[in-house]
């Protein structure tokens, strides 16, 4: 007796129009973000569609194209090739996109056109996060990581390499100016004057574009070390200032050596100083987790401890983390309207001045002074005058006491399990180690898209468990 089947019948065409959502799971996770970015306010991306004269092929829907990104920054695949791809052959997407094909070139362009405003998408759903009670700002924790720029690092030339190299150009394209004039000039005797000739060799118009870039990255140097001999010269007239007006009410001479006005018009920049070709505003850092260093950006993160929501997120040039603190508790005020009660960070934050500036002090701060490295650590105070000096180790004592005590251990070892997991989470999980663009403004917004589906997964989670993720 023959086995009796469900119908099987890859020729059959559907009798009637079939609702796609039904393709997917009940609560999947595309459907759900494809419920939350129907709620989100896009008219800032709208509207730039809606300005126009309606001529030209009418573009993708930017409903669909949001629904398409937030959902493949999501799951770990930003590609525009891939996203493309995944139309065709990953359900959820096929779902979330109506059938539709879009090809990369119009993913990717929407991304670019569109990329501050899909990063001004992180407050909303941060809003959406504090309605589902998965946020408290009751301790907060903050840290940073390295991710990688979009570009080489050997694509990058000290400031000595830069002078080396733009004298060796110089000399090799006026070589080559001159072998290009005798051929000119011989070519003229054996064919007359109406011989064009005016084309570049390729070796000499290659030379010539290293010789631009290289003058430019030089140039950009330069004046980098002019602003910061500029920075440096007001501060060492400040501090003389203050000298004088302590010796007028003391009638004492302060003691230690004056400071030192730099002049700022021979300002030169440090020969191992560096600029990437590529991308200029990345840096050379040192990743920490692998020892190595790479062109990299430095992402900034407040994580909230009630469900890891990220409340904040940036970006920053500078390797180290000494003057971030501030700016970021100022970045959680501005998305969520307060600051939070506690806040925990590691040593790299910790300065005198941070940990005393007036904005922050209606905040518990829990900000160890101390690494924990055998390395001996550097005393912030010995580059201070005496006055300041004592002011800035009598308030890394009192750091140092406060950390000591029963309340201050509990608090600060839950920064570990509240804030690293987070870049785990991104990097390991969901694969993003490097940023898609060039330039700090750009990278920025990414960070807070990939920040911001951080956020969603995790109001994906706490809705589906009922409690939070």
């Amino acid at each position: 007796m023959s086995r009796i089947y469900l119908s099987y019948d890859p020729e059959q065409r559907l009798l009637l129009p079939p609702d796609i959502r039904e393709w997917l799971p009940e609560g999947h996770l595309a459907l759900f973000i494809s419920d939350v970015v129907d709620e989100l306010d896009l008219s800032a991306i709208v509207r730039v569609y809606e300005s126009g004269d309606g001529r030209g092929r009418p573009p993708y829907h930017p409903l669909m194209m949001v629904k398409l990104l937030v959902y493949g920054y999501c799951i770990g695949r930003v590609s525009s090739r891939k996203i493309e791809k995944a139309s065709y052959e990953d359900v959820a997407f096929r779902v979330l996109a109506c059938n539709q094909h879009p090809d990369h070139d119009s993913i990717a362009e929407f991304r670019k056109r569109h990329l501050q405003e899909l990063a001004g998408l992180f407050v909303q759903v941060l809003r959406l996060c504090e309605r589902a009670g998965l946020m408290k700002l009751g301790h907060v924790a903050i840290d940073g990581s390295k991710f990688r720029a979009n570009a080489s690092k050997h694509k990058a030339m000290s400031y000595e390499r830069m002078c080396e190299k733009e004298q060796q150009l110089t000399a090799e394209v006026a070589r080559l100016l001159g072998e290009a004039q005798a051929a000119d000039e011989a070519e003229d005797k054996q064919h007359g004057k109406r011989h064009r000739g005016d084309e570049l060799p390729a070796e000499l118009a290659r030379r010539e574009s290293r010789l631009r870039k290289i003058r430019e990255a030089k140039a950009a140097l330069e004046e980098e070390a002019r602003q910061r001999a500029a920075v440096a010269a007001a501060e060492a007239e400040a501090k003389i200032e203050a000298r004088k007006k302590v010796a007028e009410e003391t009638g004492k001479k302060v003691r230690g050596r004056p400071p030192q006005v730099v002049n700022v018009a021979e300002a030169k920049p440090d020969p191992r100083a560096q600029r990437n070709f590529t991308d200029p505003e990345s840096r050379i850092m040192k990743d920490s987790a692998t020892g190595s260093f790479e062109q990299s950006y430095n992402a900034q993160i407040a994580v909230d401890g009630t469900a890891q929501i990220i409340v904040a997120a940036s970006l920053t040039q500078a390797a180290n983390d000494k003057q971030q603190l501030v700016p970021v508790l100022e970045e959680v005020k501005n998305n969520v309207g307060r600051l939070p009660e506690k806040v925990t960070a590691d040593a790299g934050y910790f300065s005198t001045t941070a940990v005393t500036n007036e904005a922050l002090s209606t905040i518990d701060l829990y900000v160890t002074p101390d690494s924990g490295k055998k390395t001996e650590q550097v005393d912030e105070s010995s580059r201070q005058e005496p006055a300041a000096a004592e002011v800035a180790k009598a308030v890394t004592e009192q750091m140092r006491e406060k950390l000591k005590t029963s309340e201050g251990r509990d608090v600060y070892k839950q920064r570990k399990m509240i804030v690293e997991p987070v870049f785990g989470q991104v990097k390991e999980v969901r694969g993003f180690r490097r940023f898609s663009f060039r330039g700090l403004r750009k990278n920025e917004a990414e960070w807070q898209l990939v920040c911001l589906t951080h956020n969603l997964l995790k109001l994906f989670r706490g809705r589906l468990c009922g409690q939070p993720a």
